[in-house]
């Protein structure tokens, strides 16, 4: 029994020994927040980011990245499962734009303070403001948005009699590009970049894949697929396939794949983002390009679908939300327009080759050196059209991707008949992609 006894002082005294250890811990200084930032994979351009704003917030707070999957539709996964289960850890989060209005329609992000909105409405793209909107509300802070040009090898275009400094359109391209016996590089893989071609087609010609955005029930979403916009689109694919101006491996090319075909000469002309410009500026640094190439790069904006109306050219980018459940909503806010600022997105332009949001930074010395067609981007973005901003973009996507697949073996009415059904059945629940 004595034993025991002291078994138990002995016990006693180390419970009472813990115990004043945890106080003496509790009542240490917990430090600044830490507001985690979910990234898209780069070339370490939001990490310096982050590390500035730790700076400028001066002991407030600090920012760390966790960075998410390389494709968006797996990002999108990874933060939809988190955030359906309220992780209160996703503080801040790089956000795909088509698939902003699915997580404000579920609730995945915080109200955005008036005075921050204001701030994020200043000075940037119209585009990029549509991209963040829904409901009406701005609901994440632009970050940089990316787009499409008309890529084309000077020395080759010299001596097919267009004019590139005037707009050109698909049929004109498609047309000199045959009868010169060369390639247009497009992406045609089965995947977001064909959904991204499909919707800025229907767009260029003057539709929407969705006419009654916004629309909260999905047995109530009305496509535009079939109406005459749609059909000019597939009309181009089709052109686009009997002309024999694609690439080897067409179906299964992408943005990279069709830069090392155009960076080699087999393609004239090319639909792609800003990237390639950097992609080729390092391989002549690397001594495996000669500086000739880059040289002989001209950019155009988006081709038309009619003569008559500007085009609508692709919109990408990132857009910056807060997450519903984070601990620090407000101080998550005040990092993001740090993030967003000039001086930042000047900076990630310049050195992860991500054009900015804002317009004023299309102007900067440093991005005009590095990026001569900054101009042309900036009109691009200007002009440019989201993808159907609804809350189920993956259904109306995944359904694009499997009937518009290949785009070069497309049928004008057909397909837009069979993608139509698709995706309706899909949201209605009838069908599964």
């Amino acid at each position: 029994m004595r034993h025991q006894r002291r078994r138990l002082t002995a016990v006693a005294v180390a419970v009472a020994v813990i115990a004043a250890l945890a106080a003496a811990c509790s009542s240490a200084p917990a430090g600044p927040p830490v507001l985690t930032w979910y990234i898209n994979p780069d070339d370490g351009g939001q990490t310096e980011i982050a590390a500035r704003c730790t700076a400028a917030a001066g002991g407030r707070y600090t920012i760390a990245t966790s960075t998410l999957p390389r494709q968006a539709s797996e990002q999108r996964q990874q933060l939809v499962r988190r955030l359906a289960a309220n992780d209160s850890s996703i503080d801040i989060m790089s956000i795909d734009p088509p698939y902003v209005p699915e997580f404000a329609q579920a609730g995945f992000l915080a109200p955005m303070p008036p005075a921050v909105e204001a701030a994020a409405r200043e000075d940037r793209v119209p585009s990029s403001i549509e991209a963040s909107t829904w409901q009406g509300r701005l609901v994440v802070v632009p970050f940089w948005a990316n787009t499409q040009l008309l890529w084309y090898r000077k020395s080759a275009v010299a001596a097919m009699g267009l004019d590139m400094n005037q707009p050109v359109t698909w049929d004109q391209i498609i047309r000199a590009a045959s009868q010169n016996r060369t390639q247009i590089a497009a992406q045609g893989v089965r995947g977001e970049s064909l959904t991204v071609w499909v919707n800025a087609l229907v767009e260029s010609a003057g539709g929407s894949i969705i006419t009654n955005v916004g629309e909260e029930n999905p047995d109530l979403v009305q496509l535009g697929l079939n109406a005459p916009p749609g059909i000019e689109a597939a009309r181009v694919l089709q052109t686009y396939g009997d002309a024999g101006v694609a690439p080897p491996g067409f179906p299964t090319s992408d943005e990279d794949t069709n830069a090392e075909s155009f960076q080699s000469g087999d393609a004239a002309f090319m639909v792609n983002y800003p990237f390639i410009w950097g992609k080729a500026k390092s391989a002549v640094e690397e001594g495996t390009l000669q500086q000739s190439v880059p040289d002989d790069y001209g950019w155009a904006l988006y081709p038309r679908v009619t003569p008559d109306r500007p085009s609508a050219p692709p919109l990408g980018g990132i857009n910056l939300g807060v997450g519903a459940f984070s601990n620090h909503p407000d101080l998550a806010y005040e990092a993001t327009t740090c993030i967003s600022n000039p001086e930042n997105s000047a900076y990630y332009f310049v050195s992860n080759g991500n054009p900015s949001s804002r317009i004023s930074v299309f102007s900067d010395p440093e991005v005009l050196a590095e990026f001569p067609m900054a101009p042309a981007i900036r009109d691009s973005l200007t002009q440019a059209a989201p993808r159907p901003q609804t809350a189920y973009y993956a259904e109306v996507s995944g359904g694009i991707q499997r009937t518009f697949h290949p785009p070069d073996a497309v049928v004008p009415g057909p397909t837009n008949e069979a993608a139509t059904a698709l995706i309706t059945a899909v949201l209605r629940k009838e069908a599964l992609l």
